[in-house]
Parts: C-alpha cells; sequence; structure tokens
C-alpha cells in the first residue's frame, strides 16, 4: 500500500472526517495519514483501541514513536494517560492494550537503529519553555540529528513569521487551531510540509500541536518484512 507517499508533496488532513479502518485484530481501528508497506509500514496513524481491546505481541523493527490523544494506552511496561509521548527505539517489544479504550499518534519504521534510548514524557504535567518568540512555548520532547519533535502552544493572537523547513515539517493540532496561507487547520487536523517549503502561522483563540521537523529530508525508504 502507499498513501500519501509523495513526500514531495504537502497534505493537510482534517482526521475527524476521516473512517476508522479496521486493523487485523478485533476493536483495533486506524485512519491512516501516510503509508508504504501493508501490516509491515511505514506509517503515520491514529490508532483508536475499544475497551478491553488488545494487539499482538511485537517487535519495533523500525522503531515506534506516539502520543496519547485520549483514554489509558497500556503495555507490560505501565500505563500511560492523555499527553504521554513514548519512543521505543529498534528491535524493542510489547504486547499493547487498552482497558478502558484510547486513541493514540503513531508513527512506524521511522527511527534511527543507532538511537536505543526509550523516552517516556508526560507533556500533561511537563515544564513549558519559552521559544524563541513571543507568545510561543514548547516541551521538548526528542532532539536528535535530524528530527526534532516538541509540543508547542501558541497564545491568542500569536503571528509565527515566515519560515524555512529545510528537512521538513509535521504537525497535529491538539487543541484550538492556527492558519497559514494555504489554508485553515482545526483540533485533529495533520499537516505534512514537504522539504524546502515554508509558511507563516496564526492563531487567533490560541492553540497546541504536537511538531516534528527535520525528518522528510532525504530518501524515504520503505521497510523490509
Amino acid at each position: 500500500m502507499k498513501l500519501n507517499a509523495d513526500f514531495s508533496q504537502r497534505v493537510a488532513i482534517d482526521t475527524k472526517t476521516q473512517p476508522w479502518v479496521a486493523s487485523p485484530l478485533p476493536g483495533v481501528e486506524r485512519r491512516m495519514l501516510d503509508r508504504i508497506g501493508d501490516e509491515v509500514a511505514r506509517a503515520t496513524s491514529l490508532v483508536h483501541y475499544a475497551p478491553d481491546s488488545y494487539f499482538s505481541p511485537h517487535e519495533h523493527g523500525g522503531g515506534e514513536e506516539f502520543l496519547v490523544l485520549e483514554g489509558v494506552f497500556s503495555d507490560e511496561h505501565g500505563d500511560y494517560g492523555p499527553g504521554m509521548y513514548l519512543r521505543n527505539p529498534v528491535g524493542s517489544s510489547h504486547t499493547p492494550f487498552s482497558r478502558e479504550g484510547c486513541t493514540i499518534l503513531v508513527k512506524l519504521w521511522q527511527m534511527d537503529p543507532d538511537d536505543q534510548e526509550f523516552v517516556r514524557i508526560d507533556t500533561a504535567s511537563a515544564t513549558w519553555e519559552p521559544w524563541t518568540m513571543e507568545g510561543v512555548e514548547v516541551i521538548r520532547l526528542a532532539e536528535r540529528d535530524n528530527e526534532r519533535v516538541y509540543v508547542m502552544r501558541m497564545q491568542p493572537g500569536t503571528v509565527v513569521p515566515s519560515h524555512d523547513h529545510p528537512g521538513g515539517e509535521e504537525l497535529f493540532v491538539l487543541d484550538g487551531e492556527f492558519s497559514d496561507q494555504n489554508g485553515h487547520y482545526p483540533k485533529g487536523t495533520w499537516l505534512r510540509m514537504p522539504a524546502g517549503s515554508s509558511h507563516q502561522l496564526l492563531s487567533e483563540q490560541g492553540c497546541t500541536i504536537w511538531l516534528k521537523l527535520g525528518h522528510l529530508a532525504g530518501e524515504i525508504i520503505a521497510p523490509t518484512a
């Protein structure tokens, strides 16, 4: 399967309008945002677990990164509520499930094999840091040679001047809304900007977004089964 697999193109999706697609296991559904591959895939998805559903034990051949949006996600290592950000490196494994149900934003097969750090950050209680411009604060989630990941909060009326993305940019609107010269993005919007693109952000009412930078430069390689 190839879905939004041309990474030279801008993509904007209001995920609230997308259908849930059943996974191979009962009670686990997906809204696929981009994908190269079938069940073993380089993928960005929203994944919904119904109450008392689970996924089979599996190894992360290309690593796994996710943010809990709603409910409580669990595995044999712990329980993770709304706002938890996790990175499970290449070669790690677990058996995920959810007792009460949950929705997570997941990225698969997109990690450097040399990055072997497990990350667990509760953004609901983490400290906000001032950013390089007034009205913007961030929580730092991951900073690597080829990627930077944050939760970013813009105060009402904030304008982020036009800026370039030499390595690309990916955003998911967690709360509020923002706009740029190409469109308007309410809560639940996923936006991918290709390497070399630019835009200016405006948030009249304020917003909170998950933000990933720098990871779309160079060749995008599909996983091997």
